[in-house]
């Protein structure tokens, strides 16, 4: 069969030539259409459900959202494991599929279930499900920047126009806003005015609602024409909140809200804030890609898209890029196309030089760059991406794709160079056929064990499974089409390249030095055979245990060119105080030479794939190029030096790069490479572990920044009812179920139907007490309760103190560390 395509090929060249034509132009065309990113998507086959229940602690969410969630989930078919975290105020349960589970498909089943499981939990909370977005998909940031606008006004041009833009571009799954303070109406009560006039928070809550709403009616007929009828009541400015009549007194007198308390525009509670080079708060937002899109071509639409929005912006507000994946992958496939550049080149000499005959090594040299057309090809109709790995296996691949080419080529110029420069001409084609088929079936067939050799990479699973499949996809087609092209184009080049003058192998001065250096070593070695043997097999006894003492990496490192600083705080911190700490922080590191940009990010931003709380601090590190640094720094160097200037009382370093950071969140649930998880029912036990833990493993050679995360430690001020003495207070909650909520900072959400330009301007509306004396909890004895007008002890209606409990719940304590750095 293989002698049979040869002298097919050889004989039809023509045929074969304009095959290979259409093959050269299919592959250029893949080469422009793979989709491109630095490294494999590790992250799993994941679907988010992300349910807010606004102001509840963790524990309640645990208990009344997560729990029922999490076991209707777990039943769903190809699930592999459904992870779930309750945090204040919202949940995030994360169902994990099998990897060939399709990804649309599997969130119609979340779906499904979700109509059935809804119904368990309370009233008004809803589930939705995160975005069709790979956990590394947070491709894209940027910035809002703006002499002249405050935080508020940046934060609604993002919310409201450069989010709902930038949502429009293909293959963005969402647009996250992170920073700067939401607009609000917010109604300020106060307690001595409420008693005053016999009003309970909720008669005031049931106002504002029915005052803030259109409503439509039928139609009538006028002078031939019909007229629509509708009722206009949206709030469209702060007067109409505080003209909204709540009641009457005695005498009949209208009770308006701004007879209760204060009407004014603020900002919303905060559980996110962005800082930029130190210089203070910043607003922006994350683009996360959609599921298998092309990274590169995401950002470049994005980019686009960005420029045709500065034309609609307000003047003097402009949109920053902060992190931008695209120049890693830029560098990552560059080197790659390098390195295959100068391996071609070297390999090529190689060619050159033994053969000494131009022509001969020209049909070696033009076989390989058709072999790499031929594995993107594949990658193409695969769907393998062109990262880091895949571009790898190319590489890996370059030495042997020349064998084949090699071994025929030598072979006919063997027989070409035997015989008489008169017959060649007429016997050129004969040689070239019967040349090619002495070594053509050995040749095929040893590619095709060699491919086989590889057959175990393609067993693996999971994330060894998708970061490794490229490597072996790509090596593997490679030298399939190598395999191919020897049979089929090499005869044909042979026939077309192969002449001229060409001088017999003896007459060759590299080749004859290396026989005469290698000839004696074949010899001895064939007559001491058991000595060789012997000798191998010291040398392999030898080779296990240094092979045992080598380390082990999952992944390459890779050089993002850029850092990841995530130190590890108390739990309790509040937003103000994380504010000062990383400006402090961001200050500090923007001071280094070496350092271009830093953007630090506190808690999460509004997107289900950021579940981070408050304590959890992250600064982008964008590094200059290396010609900027200084004379023989490295980057572990401009990390020891950071390390050492940022060290803060109750504050613990950790160091990373964005990507990596994001794929060992993802699986592991750890922020770091390092980690141990301990696994328990109370958080308690797990945190006194997770410390002991961290006692033990410090004194490890190697180990630095290992930290226990405090699982516990968050303050609470609760209100304990008291059942007996407090009726009329239990009376009045049982009236109004929300009104746990009017607390201070709580809200109960409303929207009005009004603009104002140049912003848009539709804005969420809580009703509160006055924050009267921030930092201290209210004084028992000061409080009112009760139905409207009927003051009640606060000994005798309810007990409030202070306590500490969990802050997050997962159902583990994570100690989190890192390797030592070089």
């Amino acid at each position: 069969m293989i002698e049979k395509i040869i002298e097919y090929s050889a004989r039809n060249r023509v045929i074969v030539l304009m095959v290979f034509g259409l093959i050269i132009a299919w592959g250029v065309w893949s080469v422009y259409k793979t989709p491109v990113d630095a490294i494999p998507d590790l992250s799993d086959n994941q679907v988010i459900v992300f349910t807010d229940y606004a102001g509840r602690s963790p524990q309640v969410v645990e208990d009344q959202v997560t729990y029922p969630l999490a076991v209707n989930l777990q039943g769903l078919p190809m699930v592999r494991a459904v992870r779930a975290s309750s945090a204040f105020g919202f949940s995030m349960i994360y169902v994990i599929f099998e990897d060939k589970a399709d990804i649309y498909w599997a969130r119609t089943r979340v779906l499904e279930r979700l109509n059935y499981a809804a119904s368990l939990l309370p009233p008004g909370v809803v589930p939705t499900l995160g975005p069709d977005g790979t956990g590394v998909g947070h491709v894209f940031w940027y910035t809002i920047e703006g002499k002249g606008y405050d935080l508020e006004q940046l934060r609604t041009l993002q919310d409201w126009f450069v989010r709902y833009q930038l949502n429009t571009v293909q293959g963005v799954a969402e647009v996250a806003s992170i920073g700067g303070l939401v607009r609000e109406y917010q109604i300020d009560l106060d307690p001595n005015r409420l008693f005053a006039y016999k009003v309970s928070t909720g008669t005031i809550m049931e106002a504002v609602k029915a005052a803030n709403k259109d409503v439509g009616g039928r139609l009538i007929e006028q002078a031939d024409a019909e007229y629509l009828i509708r009722g206009r009541g949206y709030v469209k400015t702060k007067e109409d909140l505080e003209n909204i009549v709540v009641g009457a007194d005695m005498r009949g007198t209208p009770i308006y809200v701004k007879n209760l308390g204060t009407v004014q525009m603020g900002g919303a509670i905060r559980r996110g804030l962005l800082e930029m080079n130190g210089e203070g708060e910043a607003v922006g937002g994350i683009v996360v890609m959609r599921y298998g899109e092309n990274a590169k071509a995401v950002i470049d639409r994005v980019k686009l898209k960005i420029k045709e929005l500065e034309k609609g912006l307000p003047p003097g507000v402009k949109i920053m890029v902060s992190y931008d994946r695209s120049d890693l992958i830029q560098r990552a496939i560059d080197t790659l196309k390098k390195n295959l550049l100068e391996e071609s080149v070297v390999v090529s000499l190689v060619i050159l030089v033994f053969l000494l005959h131009f022509q001969s090594a020209l049909v070696i040299v033009l076989t390989l760059p058709i072999s790499v057309l031929i594995a993107f090809i594949t990658m193409k109709l695969m769907g393998v991406s062109s990262n880091i790995m895949s571009l790898g296996g190319i590489a890996i691949a370059i030495g042997v794709l020349v064998d084949a080419g090699v071994i025929m080529v030598e072979n006919c110029y063997r027989h070409l160079s035997e015989m008489p420069p008169e017959e060649r001409a007429g016997k050129r084609l004969e040689v070239v056929i019967t040349s090619a088929k002495q070594v053509g079936r050995a040749i095929f067939f040893s590619l095709a064990i060699i491919v086989l050799s590889f057959v175990p990479v393609f067993l693996l699973e999971g994330q060894e499974g998708k970061l490794f499949h490229p490597l072996a996809f790509t090596k593997t087609f490679s030298m399939m089409g190598s395999a191919l092209i020897a049979i089929t184009l090499v005869p044909v080049l042979m026939y077309y390249f192969m002449r001229g003058r060409m001088p017999p192998e003896s007459s060759n001065p590299v080749s004859t030095f290396f026989i005469k250096l290698y000839s004696p070593v074949i010899r001895w070695v064939l007559v001491w055979k058991k000595t060789t043997i012997a000798l191998n097999i010291v040398a392999l006894l030898i080779a296990v245990p240094l092979f045992m003492k080598l380390g082990s990496e999952f992944m390459p490192p890779l050089d993002e060119g850029s850092l990841l600083y995530m130190p590890v705080t108390l739990p309790n911190v509040s937003i103000t105080e994380a504010k000062r700490i990383i400006q402090v922080q961001d200050t500090i590191i923007k001071g280094v030479p070496e350092v271009e940009h830093v953007l630090g990010k506190v808690g999460r931003a509004e997107t289900s794939t950021d579940p981070a709380p408050v304590s959890m601090f992250e600064s982008i590190i964008i590094l200059k190029p290396k010609d900027q640094w200084r004379p023989g720094m490295k980057k572990a160097d401009i990390v020891a030096e950071l390390d050492a200037k940022l060290q803060q009382i109750g504050v613990r370093n950790g160091w990373t790069q964005p990507i990596i950071n994001r794929i060992n969140m993802l699986s592991t649930g750890v922020r770091t490479d390092l980690g141990v998880k301990i696994f328990g029912n109370d958080l308690n036990v797990l945190k006194d572990l997770a410390i002991q833990a961290e006692a033990i493993l410090k004194p490890i050679q190697g180990a630095a920044d290992v930290v226990a995360e405090r699982v516990t430690g968050g303050n609470y001020i609760d209100i304990d009812i008291d059942r007996e003495g407090g009726r009329p207070l239990r009376r009045e909650c049982r009236r109004y179920p929300g009104c746990d909520r009017d607390r201070p900072g709580g809200r109960d959400t409303l929207h009005h139907g009004g603009r104002e330009q140049p912003l848009p301007d539709p804005h969420p509306l809580p009703a509160r007490l006055p924050r009267q004396h921030p930092g201290h909890p209210p004084d028992p004895g000061e409080r009112h309760g009760g139905h409207p007008g009927a003051a009640v002890d606060g000994d005798q209606a309810e007990g409030l103190h202070r306590c500490t409990g969990d802050q997050q719940r997962g159902g583990a304590a994570a100690l989190t560390g890192l390797p030592q750095r070089p």
